[in-house]
């Protein structure tokens, strides 16, 4: 079975919490029993998460060796120029070593959910989208890779793993993909 789900802004990749106090999980959602997220979706961002009751299918999703693409839509501060495009597209170093290169463009801002809370505005600081798609999956990698060029990340959204899709999902829904 696989599941695509749309998580919400500060709900956790996991079904238990042990921090006081607790924090929201894939538990409050009715998702079907035995399955497990493949991969990770950090607790600020949103966006398309997989489960999986398949190990093996997880694996396929998730080991960099498969190159699933992840798409995501990012908010960022600032006003992107092609330097900033051209050095997301060739790699970044960051701390761990450098990234493969990702392909990235400008976008025009998604029609998305409102976030609650929502981000802080600032009239004085300009922001744009961008749609940034890697293979790999380090820690968090798109804000870091984003930050690297001057381009602090202010939302971000996983839109898709390689052919799975969030359209048609609000935050907190789930459909079957099989």
């Amino acid at each position: 079975m696989l599941i695509a789900f749309n998580k919400p802004y500060g709900v956790l990749c996991q079904f238990t919490d042990r921090s006081t106090p607790p924090r929201r999980t894939l538990a409050e959602f009715g998702l079907p029993p035995d399955v497990y997220a493949a991969g990770r979706l950090d607790h600020d961002s949103e966006g398309l998460l997989l489960l999986t009751d398949d190990g093996g299918l997880a694996h396929r999703l998730t080991d960099p060796r498969h190159k699933q693409p992840k798409t995501y839509w990012v908010q960022v501060e600032g006003d992107p120029d092609e330097s900033q495009l051209s050095a997301l597209r060739r790699g970044v170093e960051l701390n761990d070593g450098m990234t493969l290169p990702a392909k990235a463009k400008r976008i025009d801002a998604p029609a998305l959910w409102p976030r609650d809370p929502p981000v802080r505005f600032r009239k004085t600081v300009p922001d744009a989208w961008l749609e940034i798609a890697i293979s790999e999956g380090r820690n968090r990698q798109v804000r870091r890779m984003t930050a690297a060029v001057g381009l602090p990340t202010l939302r971000l959204v996983r839109a898709a793993i390689g052919p799975y899709r969030i359209e048609g999902l609000q935050p907190g829904q789930w459909r079957r993909c099989d």
